[in-house]
């Protein structure tokens, strides 16, 4: 992309006047971000860091994930397959502060790797990210392959092109580099803003845009809440700012959120039963899980009661349409000791039986299906599982209970019904009749 405006042609300037990244950096890079390899091959160790090889100990267990190089001394992970080449790549970052920007460069480093041979490395900058004191942040980056499978495929022979404003919405731009090589230049509104050297597993460019400009990321990080950090940054679907309230409980009360997913959603539910954010015993339950669940169960009752009242003039109606389509199964019912199988007669049925056994059968509106019969399955008159035959094939589609899951009397169930699809095949034979006869 050409540099259009001033901010453009000055970061584009600038970029070119950035000092290159040093070979001592890069050596330093070169121990600090890969790992030690190394392959067993026809019975021999081969340390793919210093090229040694050596036969394993037949005494000692020559499987392990790790090992140590009898020659180099170092700790070296097993590779699990055997072949010619190997190649290791990661990321890399130094920070530096140009003109009051304050810059991210991110680097790129191959490691390839041979038996018998030692290593050679080859690094690239692909990205720099310019961020000014405002958070407002512009990158220049590489050329990537648009028809590869992977968004970071550089073409390492392209040049640093600004990118749009949008490029922030790139996974590419996400990058978290595994080592971040600071020293001294960051800038000043950074440190007063919370920044002391860490980054916490969250990408540099990413962490210095939301201190510079958003109050919430400052906060959290100033008060030592990096847990709560790294969710508000990291997350896509997160929650933090509509639950400020019950975020700020959890800071008064030293409370230690373990899963913040299912925690925002217990949160939601608090808000939907209106209760008071501000309370430390709605806001931070001991057992997380058995208080979300609780709650689900609570609306979901709710929620059932409004929706019946909203259902009814439906069901009636749907109710009409449903005897016309299986009014001449009606009254069939297979029984054998303590347990039944019998039509379900009502559009009502369903709606109580999917309440009761937690599935679809209401929901997905299985009594509009022309092609299926549907039966419940009781022992000692409580619905166990509910059945679907098709029709006329009378083969048996599915048959579940509680969360589509089988019952313990799921085999005398199908065997029960399929001693008796003979009488359903009877009724389907009366109904063509009629129809002829008409």
């Amino acid at each position: 992309m050409i540099p259009k405006t001033i901010i453009e042609k000055q970061i584009t300037a600038l970029s070119d006047s950035l000092k290159p990244i040093t070979e001592k950096m890069q050596g330093r890079a070169e121990r600090d971000i890969f790992l030690k390899w190394a392959v067993l091959s026809r019975g021999k160790f081969h340390c793919l860091e210093c090229a040694h090889t050596w036969k394993p100990d037949v005494q000692k267990a020559s499987c392990k994930n790790y090992m140590n190089c009898t020659a180099c001394r170092g700790k070296l992970k097993i590779q699990q397959y055997n072949q010619v080449h190997f190649k290791e790549i990661e990321y890399w970052a130094v920070l530096n502060v140009c003109a009051g920007f304050q810059v991210v460069r991110i680097i790129c480093s191959h490691k390839n790797m041979k038996k018998n041979c030692m290593p050679t490395y080859f690094h690239k900058e692909v990205m720099q990210h310019w961020i000014n004191s405002k958070g407002e942040v512009r990158t220049l980056s590489l050329g990537t392959n648009v028809f590869s499978n992977t968004y970071d495929a550089w073409k390492y022979y392209s040049p640093l092109e600004i990118r749009p404003k949008n490029f922030e919405d790139s996974p590419k731009y996400r990058i978290n580099p595994y080592k971040v090589y600071a020293g001294a230049q960051v800038l000043d509104v950074l440190k007063r803003n919370g920044f002391k050297g860490s980054f916490y597993t969250i990408a540099p460019q990413v962490l210095f845009t939301a201190l510079l400009k958003d109050s919430y990321a400052e906060t959290l990080l100033k008060t030592g809440h990096t847990d709560f950090l790294k969710h508000y940054l990291l997350s896509r679907a997160q929650y933090i700012r509509e639950n400020w309230q019950a975020v700020k409980t959890c800071f008064k009360n030293n409370y230690k959120v373990s899963f913040f997913t299912l925690w925002e959603d217990y949160i939601s539910l608090l808000r939907w039963f209106k209760m008071d954010l501000s309370i430390p015993a709605n806001v931070c339950p001991e057992n997380l899980v058995q208080e979300h669940d609780r709650l689900v169960e609570r609306k979901r009752k709710v929620q059932r009661r409004l929706k019946i009242k909203e259902l009814r003039s439906e069901i009636q109606q749907a109710q009409i349409v449903y005897e016309e389509q299986k009014k001449q199964f009606f009254g069939l019912e297979f029984t054998k000791e303590n347990l039944s199988i019998s039509v379900m007669e009502s559009v009502q049925d369903f709606l109580e039986e999917g309440d009761m056994l937690r599935h679809c059968v209401f929901t997905n509106e299985y009594h509009k299906k022309e092609s299926s019969l549907i039966l419940s399955a009781k022992f000692e008159n409580k619905p166990v599982e509910t059945i679907e035959v098709a029709l006329p094939s009378l083969e048996v589609v599915q048959c579940r209970g509680t969360k589509n899951k089988v019952s313990p009397h799921h085999k005398q169930i199908l065997k029960l019904l399929n001693q008796n699809l003979y009488q359903i095949k009877k009724r389907i034979k009366n109904k063509k009749a009629v129809r002829a006869e008409i």
